[in-house]
């Protein structure tokens, strides 16, 4: 009796986060789509997501300009090529709802947090430390203390990489559910005349 009892309480346990999982879902569609049915947001999450995904293979060496415009991945940088295009992927759209959000509403608390949360961290760890300038400029800025971060950033990359994809996908169910539950009207039934 204790075990069908204790299945019943897990059966119901797991419908309940199934309804919540799928009503987050929803929400994220419901949002996409009510942001990004606009071309203007649409061309400035094109713009964005440019400009990060060439500023992510240039610190990674992928991407050249001089003597003339040359993109080269090896083997060993796929992973890594993957997860900045994905990176810059999230940020674009991310950008694009943050100012949907601010230009439409005015209710709407959107701090500057949501704005730059995972942005920041994304650039700073989809940079080589040790691989580019960005090294040398660290060691001669701060000496030491550029030492421990350029080795930081180069032994921590990938799971800094993660960490900043996770922290761009809850900063975007963030801002979708903010942009959903500022649509919630509320609606009194019994006032509502009828023929």
């Amino acid at each position: 009796m204790i075990m069908s009892l204790n299945s019943l309480i897990l059966i119901r346990i797991l419908k309940m986060t199934s309804v919540t999982t799928y009503a987050s879902l929803l929400s994220i569609i419901a949002s996409t789509r009510l942001v990004f049915c606009r071309w203007r947001y649409i061309l400035l999450g094109g713009a964005v997501v440019t400009t990060f995904w060439i500023i992510f293979n240039v610190f990674d060496q992928l991407l050249f300009f001089s003597p003339v415009v040359t993109f080269y991945l090896p083997e060993d940088a796929v992973g890594g090529f993957i997860i900045s295009t994905i990176t810059a992927v999230l940020a674009g759209a991310l950008v694009s709802m943050n100012v949907y959000v601010i230009k439409h509403s005015k209710g709407l608390k959107a701090g500057i947090l949501s704005l730059f949360s995972g942005s920041s961290l994304s650039v700073l760890s989809s940079t080589c430390a040790s691989c580019s300038s960005l090294g040398f400029l660290l060691i001669s800025t701060f000496g030491g203390l550029g030492v421990a971060a350029s080795t930081f950033l180069t032994n921590y990359q990938m799971p800094l990489r993660v960490f900043s994809i996770l922290l761009l996908i809850w900063a975007y169910y963030s801002i979708s559910k903010r942009l959903t539950r500022s649509c919630i009207l509320n609606y009194d039934l019994s006032t509502k005349k009828h023929n």
